[in-house]
């Protein structure tokens, strides 16, 4: 078979819910020479019927059917199994919109510095209506992208990347110590490499709902980007980065250690926790008890007391206590 321009790398899990509108997003682009790669990542509903489906109506899609090996095993896998040079990432429960493949192709093709480029978003939620957010559209330039590391702004929406195979092999592909911010870790590994930015146009509909990883696994997403942030720093200090072989981070109380200094968990609670105050998933894992040291490490109380009664709007009194009593401890 003739190699395909780009190869769409899509990875589920149990999406049955939101699959058949992604996958017919992909199929009507008006840009039709690629392959699409759909890897189920050991399914229990009926994911592997529908994509089976599909596939038998439609050449160009490969399916990958076998267990579960989680998000980044599958990721690298899809990129090891893609044809093209070129790979699109794409999500089970996210639409594209029919000119995205053809305008970021165009993009990479006209600026070859480019490693990497994205799109800004449309958001919906799970009934295809808008879903409002606010903050910062992702950065249209390698610089504003850098600008945008700095100060925690929106880098690349991950199932709006197209990225070069060679590039992002080229760094490790995507590192399983970073579970759950593996494609923030891997922008920021990128930007020593090459140039990263996103098209100033809404090409997919992002989808936001309750179940989404990002809303299930808040805390342990923000600790591993936050420690990401912290190797880039040491990547463009010209130190050795130390989770570069890891396979798992440690507890945030064995950073230390790891970067052989003092200060770096409390540097990660202190990025953390601001994070977590209007997260109900947070307050009531882990982070809760990540922003109870936070203060009495001395960190910042504004709006603590509206936590404490956040905590008591979301039913619960008791953590809702126990963070009244450490700020009248900690005063």
């Amino acid at each position: 078979m003739p190699t395909p321009a780009i190869s769409v790398a899509m990875s589920v899990y149990n999406g049955e819910r939101f699959l058949a509108a992604a996958i017919e997003s992909v199929l009507a682009q008006d840009f039709t020479d690629f392959e699409f790669l759909i890897l189920d990542d050991g399914s229990t509903d009926a994911t592997a019927a529908i994509v089976r489906g599909y596939a038998a109506n439609d050449a160009r899609i490969r399916p990958i059917v076998r267990e579960n090996r989680g998000l980044v095993a599958s990721l690298n896998e899809l990129i090891d199994a893609a044809r093209a040079p070129i790979v699109a990432r794409m999500d089970a429960d996210d639409i594209c919109r029919a000119d995205r493949f053809g305008k970021q192709l165009r993009f990479l093709s006209e600026n070859p510095d480019y490693g990497v480029v994205g799109s800004w978003t449309a958001d919906i939620d799970a009934f295809d209506k808008p879903y409002h957010i606010t903050g910062k559209d992702h950065p249209p330039t390698h610089e504003a992208f850098l600008e945008a590391i700095e100060n925690g702004w929106p880098l690349l929406c991950h199932p709006a990347a197209m990225f070069r195979k060679d590039v992002v092999q080229s760094v490790g592909g995507y590192h399983g110590a970073f579970r759950h911010c593996e494609d923030y870790d891997l922008w920021l590994r990128l930007a020593s490499v090459t140039r990263l930015a996103s098209i100033p146009e809404r090409l997919l509909r992002y989808r936001h709902y309750p179940n989404q990883v990002s809303s299930r696994h808040a805390t342990e997403q923000q600790i591993g980007a936050a420690v990401s942030y912290l190797a880039y720093r040491e990547r463009r200090a010209g130190r050795p980065d130390p989770t570069a072989t890891l396979d798992r981070l440690p507890p945030v109380d064995g950073l230390d250690a790891l970067f052989g200094r003092d200060g770096v968990a409390r540097d990660v609670r202190a990025r953390v926790a601001p994070q977590l105050l209007y997260s109900r998933i947070g307050l009531r894992d882990e982070g809760f008890d990540l922003l109870r040291r936070h203060l009495r490490e001395g960190g910042g109380r504004d709006g603590m007391w509206r936590v404490v009664a956040r905590l008591v709007r979301f039913g619960e009194p008791v953590r809702a206590a126990k963070l009244a009593a450490t700020l009248v401890a900690h005063r």
